[in-house]
């Protein structure tokens, strides 16, 4: 079986896989101050709460995109499962050729993601990764990544406002049944949700501009469900993409 882990700056997303099937997932709030031990036991917990053998586990597979996590979630694999972890970055195989300008500053989210998304629904796509940041990553129809856009995420925005603006307070983000407000809480909910939604369709109008053939859009991440409901250009939501991802890189090993 192999582990594969999210390392993300708001949540760590594991899912374990026999062959190609997903057959358990978890996800933590990222710690980074939590030690090796401290993810292993709980790792151990979600394992023995499932009937899974630690055993099981032939390999590991890590995207992280949180530097101080990698020391602990290394030796985790090591101690835990007797195994030296696959950190993805942008020297390791993967069978995309990336042009960006630096390849080094490409997080292994974005890569995975990338991955995923021509393997799954072919290329040309682009992929928006609804996480602490929204990422938006294009491919064109050679299956080379072409680059991308990176946007702060809609829960980075609430918590800009509350935070700021002595007077507004945090408010749930969802959808709200009319875009104009008649209170704080429904007119901050409405410029969280329209505003954002346009901006992602404002992004995703020019992205797709840019490349000749016209490409699939798949989003992935927590927030997915919500705004992709109001795009008029996103076609598909696959919510384990990114764990997808590693497992096809993995397997190019």
């Amino acid at each position: 079986m192999l582990l594969v882990i999210d390392a993300g700056n708001s949540n760590v997303t594991l899912g374990l896989f026999r062959g190609a099937e997903l057959f358990a997932q978890w996800r933590l709030t990222t710690d980074r101050e939590r030690s090796s031990d401290e993810y292993g036991a709980q790792l151990r917990d979600l394992f023995e709460r499932d009937h899974i053998d630690l055993k099981q586990v032939e390999a590991v597979a890590i995207a992280s995109v949180v530097p101080p996590l990698n020391p602990s979630l290394s030796r985790m694999s090591e101690v835990y499962f007797g195994l030296t972890p696959l950190f993805v970055d942008h020297t390791t195989v993967t069978g995309l050729k990336i042009r960006y300008d630096s390849p080094a500053e490409l997080g292994a989210d974005r890569i995975v993601d990338a991955v995923a998304g021509v393997a799954k629904y072919g290329a040309p796509c682009i992929v928006v990764d609804f996480g602490t940041a929204t990422t938006f990553n294009a491919v064109d129809a050679d299956r080379e990544y072409v680059g991308g856009v990176i946007a702060p995420g809609i829960k980075i925005s609430a918590d800009a406002l509350f935070s700021r603006a002595a007077k507004l307070p945090l408010v749930e983000i969802k959808r709200p049944d009319r875009v104009i407000g008649t209170s704080t809480v429904a007119a901050m909910q409405s410029g969280l949700f329209y505003g954002y939604a346009g901006l992602v369709d404002g992004i995703l109008e020019k992205m797709i501009a840019e490349i000749e053939t016209t490409p699939r859009v798949i989003a992935t991440g927590g927030l997915a469900p919500l705004i992709a409901g109001a795009s008029k250009f996103i076609d598909t939501i696959d919510p384990t993409l990114t764990l997808d991802g590693l497992r096809l890189v993995h397997e190019q090993l």
